[in-house]
């Protein structure tokens, strides 16, 4: 199986890496990212088209969708991957970064598939594959902003699941943990006791961007909703779902660790 696909943030980190395990499989790859050099560079490197992209304007979006109706006649895949980190406590976290998050994370998602959407019901196909995280799921003290961004990823994504099968519109959310990527290079946080945890987990991670490639790519081929791409993922959340208490009493021993560190860096 074969198609086109469009990948958003794929000049870096793990859009990157889906851009060229597709590309190596023999798809036709447009790789895009706010950062047009980021984008072409990448996309040399795998033999594939580049388009520059930003997730947060309604006019890119759709010069990205009439580059796909003229150079291909239409697109099969919309990989909705590019995203920004952020952290903190709640009364420290600027509303401005919450601006900042929400328009990459949730409502760049949200055009993503409004941009597309009649698109594939035109065609009776598609698949529209948005990239959460396990945040949405586990919600951990001191990531409020990216929790509720990744929360709102998840929840579009189940809902469109439903409205979209009955027009051969397949939809898939993929939620990994922590994975060794730029990420953290643009992160905003007023808490650098923040940052660090979050260097420390990615850094200690087994899982690389070339994993998540792989596993999205089986996803869609299967046309399988949700994609935990890490095993202590899927183990925290059955442990959420059948001992809540047990990941309440976790939770809270994390941040009685954590929250010191804060308080004593930024009181």
């Amino acid at each position: 199986m074969t198609g086109r696909i469009l990948i958003t943030g794929s000049g870096s980190g793990l859009g990157k890496a889906m851009a060229a395990h597709y590309a190596k499989a023999g798809w036709r790859v447009l790789v895009t990212d706010v950062d047009a050099t980021a984008a072409e560079t990448a996309a040399k490197e795998i033999d594939a088209e580049f388009l520059a992209l930003d997730v947060t304007k309604d006019e890119s979006w759709a010069a990205a969708r009439d580059w796909c109706e003229e150079h291909w006649g239409g697109l099969d895949v919309l990989v909705n991957n590019a995203g920004v980190a952020s952290g903190g406590r709640i009364d420290r976290i600027p509303m401005a970064d919450w601006d900042w998050i929400w328009e990459i994370n949730v409502m760049g998602v949200v055009r993503g598939c409004a941009t597309f959407t009649p698109m594939f019901k035109a065609q009776g196909s598609g698949h529209l594959v948005n990239v959460a995280s396990l945040a949405a799921i586990m919600n951990l003290p001191a990531m409020a902003s990216y929790n509720v961004t990744k929360a709102g990823v998840l929840a579009l994504s189940q809902t469109l699941r439903y409205e979209l099968e009955p027009h051969g519109i397949s939809t898939t959310v993929v939620c990994p943990a922590f994975v060794q990527t730029n990420l953290n290079d643009r992160m905003r946080t007023p808490d650098p006791a923040a940052l660090k945890v979050s260097q420390k987990l990615m850094a200690s991670s087994k899982v690389t961007p070339e994993d998540v490639a792989k596993q999205v790519f089986d996803a869609v081929a299967a046309k399988r909703f949700l994609v935990h791409t890490h095993a202590d993922g899927r183990r925290a959340q059955r442990l959420k779902r059948l001992a809540p208490w047990l990941v309440d009493k976790q939770v809270a021993k994390y941040w009685a660790k954590l929250r010191p560190k804060m308080e004593k860096e930024t009181p």
